[in-house]
């Protein structure tokens, strides 16, 4: 399902805009804006994967705008004027349709945007045969993994609501050859922490922003083999 945004200054298009997603099969229009800077204000609340946004705009262009939308959000240019192509390509946007625009042109746009965005969920989650079947699990809901203290060739999966997942059979090397790499990092042989749940560190502990039954907050000691990886994914 694409569920799009729309950012443009005149709202005749926003209404043919909407009239056209309405006619196209899995595209939801969440909400619409007249205005870069409301758009901008509310962007971190909307449930959204694809914004449709127009280049020429009083105060603030498309392009500005562009610049500043997450990676994760796919974008489709509209614009009267070819002279923008390049520069609209140039930051990595899905598509670029010329007004006035048409229906088919228009899902072109959008079967590029739904290949992008299904990309970007399989990366996002990791699937693997589990204690409870083989399961999709989302990478952003992990925050911890550790070696199963039942089974060493086992890894414990942690959840961001504290559920438990044991993954069967899996070495850490193929586990973080899974994972994004941005987003997680072996501390020692034993465990892998999402740098989200990091609270504080130095090169020889962690504290985490995970609740311990026997401390307030969980501690990990660091490795010596992992500390430098570990500083550098810090920029230290």
């Amino acid at each position: 399902m694409i569920k799009c945004v729309i950012l443009d200054d005149e709202l005749l298009a926003i209404s043919y805009l909407k009239l056209l997603c309405e006619q196209i099969d899995h595209v939801e229009v969440v909400k619409a804006f007249n205005d870069p800077k409301a758009f901008l204000n509310e962007i971190d609340t909307l449930d959204f994967n694809v914004c449709i946004l127009d280049i020429e705009m009083p105060g603030m262009t498309g392009l500005q705008v562009a610049e500043l939308i997450p990676d994760s959000k796919k974008i489709i240019f509209t614009t009267a004027y070819k002279e923008y192509a390049a520069e609209a390509y140039d930051l990595n946007v899905v598509d670029y349709v010329r007004k006035p625009l048409k229906k088919e042109r228009l899902m072109q746009a959008f079967e590029k945007a739904a290949e992008l965005v299904a990309n970007i969920r399989r990366k996002n989650t990791i699937e693997w045969n589990t204690n409870i079947g083989k399961t999709l699990i989302f990478t952003e809901q992990i925050v911890y993994i550790k070696t199963s203290e039942i089974d060493s060739r086992d890894k414990e999966i942690i959840l961001s609501d504290g559920t438990a997942i044991v993954l069967k059979n899996l070495s850490f090397k193929t586990l973080l050859e899974m994972l994004p790499s941005k987003d997680f990092a072996q501390v020692n042989k034993k465990e892998i922490i999402a740098l989200s749940s990091i609270k504080a560190f130095s090169t020889n502990e962690i504290i985490t922003t995970i609740s311990s039954d026997t401390e307030n907050f969980l501690k990990l000691q660091v490795g010596e083999t992992y500390k430098n990886s570990l500083l550098e994914m810090f920029g230290k």
